[in-house]
């Protein structure tokens, strides 16, 4: 389940790190099969399908197989591509194989699709999932950004200091003035006390 987790994730920021236009480039491309496909996933048909409409479907289908169904589609002739140009080697390219054929990958559909490509494998459990995470995580070419830390708690704005209320501090020095009178009146007993134990 952990690397299940893990893969959904580097799909996620993937998916993040592409931008608006290239999902615009890339949804443009699509055939009308690819194209159906897309708009019945985010619920949308036409010019609706924006990349706001894109990554809030992925975003709410991670779990359910949405978000890497909508990767797919996305980037179905990019890894086409991949495999054709690994040959023999596409069932379970090794680091190297899979360096010499991504530039060229890189060149033809851009960086971001090939990046989404090579997460939506990892995610599918392809045989060189492990290769092709590292790739992801340290290749030069192909290797997504550090992720910054998402704050999960929204920040507090700091206030401005209120404005002291004057009852509430007439009250706050009559509360003050008692508890001193108090304090000398017990003071004052014990004194007395005191005394009068001596003179007995």
């Amino acid at each position: 389940m952990k690397s299940r987790l893990q893969a959904l994730g580097l799909l996620d920021r993937a998916l993040r790190e592409t931008s608006d236009d290239e999902l615009t480039a890339a949804v443009a491309a699509l055939g009308d099969d690819h194209r159906e496909a897309i708009e019945r996933l985010v619920g949308e048909t036409g010019d609706a399908v924006t990349p706001e409409a894109i990554r809030s479907a992925a975003t709410k289908g991670r779990m359910n197989g949405t978000m890497e169904s909508i990767a797919i589609i996305l980037t179905d002739a990019c890894l086409a591509d991949c495999i054709e140009k690994l040959g023999d080697h596409s069932d379970n390219p090794t680091s190297e194989q899979l360096r010499e054929v991504l530039p060229g990958v890189v060149e033809r559909h851009g960086l971001a699709i090939t990046r989404v490509m090579l997460a939506s494998t990892v995610a599918g459990e392809a045989a060189a999932a492990n290769v092709i995470r590292d790739l992801l995580k340290n290749d030069d070419l192909v290797k997504l950004p550090k992720e910054e830390p998402r704050r999960i708690v929204p920040a507090v704005e700091p206030t401005a200091e209120a404005a002291p209320d004057p009852e509430r501090e007439a009250l706050r020095a009559r509360r003050l003035e008692a508890r001193r009178r108090k304090q000398a009146e017990a003071a004052a007993r014990r004194e007395q006390a005191s005394r009068a134990r001596n003179r007995n």
